[in-house]
């Protein structure tokens, strides 16, 4: 199998089913190539590089009497030093645990306990955040330490996986109460960066700018494992994500895909496009149907440049996207789509490529995954969504209650989530089936459904829809920030709350209807995916 000549993975995931034999073959074939950069520094390692230091963490691993299976915890920033002490770890045989950096002291110290963690990776500043007493790895001192000796490609061999072997223990982040342990199987990692392959067909050399969480499954799975098995280079951002920080990085790297949560996206088309094409001549002049073909033609180019100008698709996922914005973006034709998965799936569940993207939905079901709505009337009456198939996980660590709550007798897994199949198999996710309210008078209530209107808004940034005796209220958060930017102070916003509540009433059904807004001052408490802990406020 030549990767290095354009050939894609996905014969040879499917030959061996073992990402260890992929892995090996990725860094071989790649072996002087770029594979971890930190975009703006000075820190990068090759394939080569990256191969030399697995074996020489392999080497300390022994040392310390780590064993194939034991847990190996790795926490702090995605960066460079993450990727080689992940794969180091990974290739090992050891059960990686990897732990969202912006979790605070108690929950990292509760995670490496349950876990049974041996070892922990992570920097002096996270370490100091916890009372863990066991053994430890500083990470700023991955490749530093000269490696000895002659390693070459013919030395890169790793140890054998077993497709239902645990590889992952994958702590969920708590929007809904506390983090549970996510057993993620060999073949579910197989089988994600499979669908990657299979689905995006990329090739070796193509770079990625990473923009999520190492730690969360989402950025996980697809901006750096499927990334680092076609021998991709990929860069990490060392300062907060800011939009100016992020548009430059894209204008360098120029990636071919760029994996994305909703509020990115969202951002740039709210405060750089809307107020353009909300101008009163700019209305006027989209009246005119060839003006407005040229126009939202110069927009999607716009658009398209600051993604880097060499993007095919924009793939947004991890919670809801703006119906406003998305139907401003499919109608100027711009490439993106949006998928469906959860930690539970490692994490894909449906996924359509941006040009067979149906606008509302979040794709298909992806191959080895089989998807349904429990409902008498899938395309009309919302139902919960189960799946079954490859990527689902064995379980919730030493939580037999939870896994059996979550996967039934005949292996379907219980999203939690609501919603709808068209006649294609389009999935339209309507929300949580936790967070659905009943009125008084029997209709369901979905809260998401009212959040996104006021989200709409241009003064809100926050939201949650609450029950409060059998009455609707919307409490909603706005930041100095945004009131500035819009000539406001937070008085006049909180009276001009009664106004816009009236306004929303109008666009929903009576039984949405919200009796008031209540403004707050503090943001909501969210979790490290930046959700919302709505269990905390309803």
């Amino acid at each position: 199998m030549n990767l290095s000549k354009g050939s894609m993975i996905v014969d040879y995931l499917h030959q061996t089913q073992s990402m260890m034999r992929v892995i090996e073959c990725t860094i071989r074939e790649n072996w002087d190539q770029p594979a971890f950069t930190d975009y703006g520094t000075d820190v990068h390692f090759t394939y080569r590089e990256v191969a030399q230091e697995i074996a020489r963490l392999h080497n300390v691993f022994r040392e310390m009497g780590i064993v194939a299976g034991d847990r190996i915890a790795l926490c702090d920033k995605g960066c460079s030093r993450w990727g080689v002490a992940f794969f180091a770890a990974f290739t090992y045989g050891a059960v990686v645990v990897p732990i969202l950096h912006d979790f605070n002291g108690e929950q990292i110290s509760n995670i490496l306990e349950h876990s049974e963690t041996k070892l922990l990776i992570c920097s002096d500043g996270t370490f100091k955040k916890t009372d863990y007493k066991g053994q430890r790895i500083d990470l700023n001192t991955i490749g530093k330490v000269p490696f000895e000796g002659v390693f070459a490609q013919a030395d890169v061999h790793y140890f054998d996986d077993q497709p239902d072997d645990l590889a992952l223990l994958s702590y969920t982040s708590g929007s809904t109460g506390h983090s549970k342990g996510v057993m993620v199987p060999y073949r579910a990692i197989w089988s994600n960066t499979s669908f990657a392959d299979e689905r995006l067909g990329l090739k070796p050399r193509e770079r990625f700018v990473s923009l999520l969480p190492l730690a969360h499954m989402y950025g996980f799975a697809f901006e750096f494992m499927y990334a680092f098995c076609i021998g991709s280079h990929m860069f990490y951002l060392t300062k907060a994500p800011s939009p100016s920080v992020v548009l430059k990085a894209f204008a360098d790297v120029k990636p071919k895909i760029v994996i994305a949560v909703p509020l990115i996206i969202e951002k740039i088309v709210q405060n750089k496009v809307f107020p353009v094409v909300r101008a009163v001549q700019m209305r006027s002049l989209l009246m005119l149907p060839l003006v407005r073909n040229l126009i939202y033609r110069k927009i999607r180019k716009g658009l398209e440049e600051a993604f880097g100008g060499n993007v095919y698709e924009i793939i947004v996922g991890g919670a809801a996207f703006n119906s406003e914005v998305e139907d401003f973006l499919k109608k100027i034709k711009f490439p993106y789509t949006v998928g469906y998965g959860m930690t539970e799936c490692a994490p894909i569940i449906s996924y359509s490529d941006w040009k067979t993207f149906a606008k509302g939905s979040c794709g298909r079901e992806v191959p080895r995954m089989e998807l349904k709505v429990l409902s008498d009337d899938p395309q009309n009456v919302p139902g919960e969504i189960v799946t079954r198939g490859m990527n689902v996980m064995l379980g919730y660590f030493h939580n037999p209650e939870a896994t059996a709550e979550a996967i039934d007798k005949d292996g379907w897994l219980h999203t939690g989530d609501l919603g709808t199949m068209d006649a294609q198999g389009n999935v339209f996710i309507r929300g949580r089936a936790k967070n659905m309210l009943l009125s008084s008078n029997g209709q369901n209530i979905y809260p998401e459904e009212i959040e996104e209107k006021l989200t709409g808004h241009v003064l809100i940034d926050e939201c949650v829809v609450v029950q409060r005796d059998d009455k609707l209220v919307g409490l909603v958060y706005t930041s100095d920030d945004t009131l500035q930017r819009h000539g406001m102070s937070r008085q006049d916003f909180n009276d001009s709350l009664e106004r816009y509540r009236r306004h929303i009433n109008k666009m929903l059904p009576v039984f949405y209807h919200l009796s008031r807004l209540e403004p707050r001052d503090e943001e909501f408490e969210k979790t490290p995916k930046r959700n919302i802990k709505r269990f905390l406020y309803t």
